[in-house]
């Protein structure tokens, strides 16, 4: 399959390249994070099975949300200052062995706090408090969903999918039903991220 057509075609519905790893061959995380470093033009996730999932480049919409995503997050925590935002090439070490790299996320300070430097230069050994993911037009979104229950489950306290085709919120919460939401203008960050606001007409649109 040729990823850069995939992330050419902005109408297609393809799902990542998935690989699948001998059960005799074991990818410790330090040989999975070089592996990632060596091809750094993909996206590259692990699964809790120890597939390696490898999503092409996006196209220049989902781009664009993405870095608006990222933005808005990133303006409001400078400003509220417990926590720390991250964008879509940060990977994460779940506690149950997933390697993800969601849209957006963000991280309290106090956990931070205990990584030493040689973590916070690799995969950070963690789950995010709080994860944004954005349908790309090559995204499934029973994989998305999929991805937004691991995440409750490995302790995220919130997270939103996004879905501009259809301009519909999803919104995850432990211990809460899934609540959708049509066309929504704005989404607040709720107790966790007090204060933020995130203006979806400039998801909705993209400006170009």
């Amino acid at each position: 399959m040729n990823l850069n057509s995939v992330a050419a075609n902005e109408n297609a519905s393809v799902p990542a390249v998935v690989l699948h790893w001998p059960p005799t061959l074991k990818i410790v995380n330090e040989h999975f994070f070089e592996f990632c470093q060596a091809n750094k033009e993909l996206r590259i996730e692990r699964s809790v099975s120890g597939d390696c999932e490898i999503m092409a480049p996006t196209g220049g919409a989902t781009g664009r949300r993405n870095l608006s995503l990222a933005a808005q997050l990133y303006n409001w925590a400078e400003c509220d200052g417990s926590g720390v935002t991250f964008d879509s090439s940060t990977g994460f070490t779940l506690p149950n062995g997933a390697i993800r790299s969601p849209d957006v996320s963000w991280v309290k300070r106090t956990r931070l706090a205990a990584l030493t430097p040689e973590q916070k230069q690799r995969f950070l050994p963690l789950c995010p408090d709080f994860v944004i993911e954005l349908r790309s037009p090559s995204d499934l979104m029973q994989t998305l969903q999929y991805k937004m229950h691991e995440y409750i489950e490995n302790g995220a306290s919130l997270g939103w999918l996004i879905d501009p085709e259809n301009q519909q919120a999803l919104v995850f919460q432990a211990d809460h039903a899934i609540v959708t939401l049509n066309k929504p203008e704005i989404l607040s960050g709720e107790d966790l991220l007090a204060g933020f606001r995130l203006d979806m007409q400039k998801i909705w649109a993209i400006g170009f």
